[in-house]
């Protein structure tokens, strides 16, 4: 079995981000990313100091702009309309979830889609759904940038994609698709779901139930993409048994070291992308 390692992928991808960053300071361009964090969630307050570090370790600006857990709807929406506003903003990252009772779907509407680096805008959904260029989320383009680094064919082939949320499950579906795979999403209703899954010559967990896919769900040979990322016992694990799976697959992502090292790559590439047109 071949392990597809995403931080070899992230380590690509890299070398040529950084030559690009360059490019851009040369055009006196230097990429900029707003990070909205609201509330007092942890793990996000963590992941935007992560891609703060990110930033830096790329050569370009990241600011976090933090408001409270009793920061209001009219604040919130302020304040995206002053980055969509802002020349130096290449790129908007809000953070999930945001504090109850903000209308989510309100304040990611008021996002410019071009800002909208992790494609939660509906116009972003809208564009991947028409095939057109945008920006997607960021998980999703991970798993298509891990099955292009491994020059894993995707035409005509049967892709089962176990998960249908709308930042995951649902534009993975559409990436593939768009690469004419022949795609079927299972979701909590699906009946067979067992049977589906071993049909997939390329089979993609986005369940986020922690070792949910096991063995015998897996057709043999088959490429299986883990991107589920759960704690058991102060253990990461994916939505995938991997000692079982490992077994029957041809080729499989670990966690961690899999999809989830070539995401925040994403973003860095989204906001290069962005930064890139305003000089053109």
């Amino acid at each position: 079995m071949k392990v597809l390692d995403g931080k070899v992928v992230a380590a690509a991808w890299r070398e040529q981000l950084l030559q690009k960053i360059e490019e851009l300071k040369q055009e006196n361009c230097v990429p900029g990313l707003a990070i909205v964090l609201a509330g007092d969630s942890k793990p996000s307050a963590m992941y935007a100091h992560f891609m703060e570090k990110v930033a830096d370790s790329y050569g370009f600006k990241a600011t976090i702009y933090h408001r409270g857990e009793d920061v209001t709807q009219q604040e919130m929406e302020q304040l995206i309309h002053e980055l969509n506003q802002d020349n130096a903003v290449h790129g908007i990252l809000l953070m999930m979830p945001l504090p109850r009772g903000l209308d989510t779907s309100r304040i990611i509407s008021c996002m410019n889609p071009d800002k909208d680096v992790d494609g939660l805008t509906s116009v972003n959904l809208g564009r991947l759904a028409a095939g057109e260029d945008g920006h997607f989320p960021c998980t999703p383009r991970a798993v298509m940038a891990i099955l292009d680094y491994y020059h894993i064919p995707l035409d005509g082939k049967r892709a089962v994609v176990l998960g249908r949320s709308k930042v995951v499950g649902r534009p993975i579906s559409l990436l593939l698709e768009g690469r004419n795979a022949t795609v079927t999403v299972c979701h909590s209703h699906t009946k067979q779901m067992d049977e589906l899954a071993h049909e997939a010559d390329i089979l993609v967990a986005a369940m986020g139930r922690p070792e949910k896919v096991t063995a015998c769900m897996v057709k043999p040979g088959a490429v299986v993409i883990d991107v589920g990322i759960n704690r058991i016992n102060g253990k990461t694990v994916g939505d995938v048994d991997y000692a079982g799976v490992s077994e029957v697959a041809g080729a499989l992502t670990p966690v961690p070291g899999g999809v989830g090292s070539v995401t925040t790559t994403m973003v860095v590439d989204a906001i290069v992308r962005e930064a890139g047109k305003r000089i053109k």
